[in-house]
């Protein structure tokens, strides 16, 4: 498995159903069938919203992406609103994760899921990330060559990922994220992982020696060249940390942060060419208290590397 993310680009059946209209924009539920059927049980159904400004003319896309738990989407449906009154397009794209495309089955035992569950979760939301690009290219009102994709928490990790293997991601901004799932979940005060996750200190060692060695190869010879030494390196954002240098990036992470330790975070933004970080006086679970700075520096990002007025 040298590419798990490659697929077959092009004759997805991209469909929008209206939900809302107003003087600045149109509200549709989306829906577009995986690339990957039968991987995540039978959740082939890829879900979100889009909210399309009623301005004319070409204009950029961002992809939100949430973190864990349905809530999580809320803000950013809020975000997208604003950014489409302001002429952007803007799709929120629901997780394999979310309660509209997890099995019921699945629902009862997470955050619990086994390794196959997250890698094939993983797998299939970065390549539905993928799937809206391929849309975004035939889409006569979408200005392809400015897309931006904003990701939090879990969110972020598949959108970093996507940012380094898609060269069509334009920019990315990154909240509450890191590299380096090993160290996440051997650090993390979050008490799930600890006590699901935490390895011995020859194990955790182990892997992290593997994995140097491992990011090493693929920054010499590319990712798509090397079969990693475990499965879920192909699910960290270091692995392609190296191929966001010097694009514009974002990362807005929590100060107390009780699920990203602090040093993922600055391994990452390190790999990643030392891209602006911000930090926040708050923790994961209550970065959305700070959301009217966020919004602000999200507008100010976007407007500065699109050269569009917000």
């Amino acid at each position: 498995m040298i590419n798990p993310f490659e697929y077959q680009h092009g004759g997805h059946h991209f469909n929008t159903h209206p939900l809302k209209e107003n003087s600045h924009w149109r509200h549709y539920a989306i829906d577009f069938p995986v690339a990957f059927p039968g991987i995540f049980q039978d959740s082939n159904t890829a879900y979100g919203e889009y909210f399309q400004p009623v301005s004319p003319g070409k204009s950029p896309l961002v992809i939100f992406i949430h973190g864990w738990g349905d809530h999580s989407a809320l803000p950013f449906q809020v975000m997208a609103r604003g950014l489409a009154k302001g002429g952007m397009h803007s799709v929120l794209l629901y997780l394999p994760f979310h309660s509209s495309r997890m099995p019921a089955e699945m629902k009862k035992r997470s955050p619990n899921l086994t390794p196959d569950e997250w890698f094939a979760g993983y797998r299939i939301g970065v390549t539905d990330v993928r799937q809206v690009l391929d849309w975004a290219e035939e889409n006569p009102a979408v200005d392809s060559s400015r897309i931006a994709i904003i990701g939090l928490s879990l969110g972020a990790i598949v959108s970093s990922i996507a940012v380094g293997i898609d060269s069509r991601i334009t920019a990315g901004i990154f909240i509450v994220s890191g590299g380096n799932v090993t160290k996440i979940t051997e650090y993390s005060r979050f008490t799930v992982f600890r006590r699901r996750y935490r390895l011995s200190r020859d194990d955790y060692e182990a892997i992290q020696k593997r994995y140097a060695g491992y990011v090493e190869q693929v920054a010499a010879r590319g990712w798509e060249n090397v079969e990693p030494p475990e499965r879920n390196f192909f699910i960290d954002p270091m692995t392609y940390a190296h191929r966001l240098k010097g694009r514009p990036l974002l990362m807005l992470n929590a100060l107390w942060d009780e699920f990203i330790p602090k040093e993922a975070t600055l391994d990452f933004q390190e790999a990643c060419g030392n891209c602006p970080l911000v930090w926040f006086p708050t923790t994961h679970s209550t970065i959305w208290a700070f959301y009217p700075g966020i919004a602000r520096r999200v507008r100010t990002f976007l407007g500065e590397n699109f050269k569009f007025p917000m």
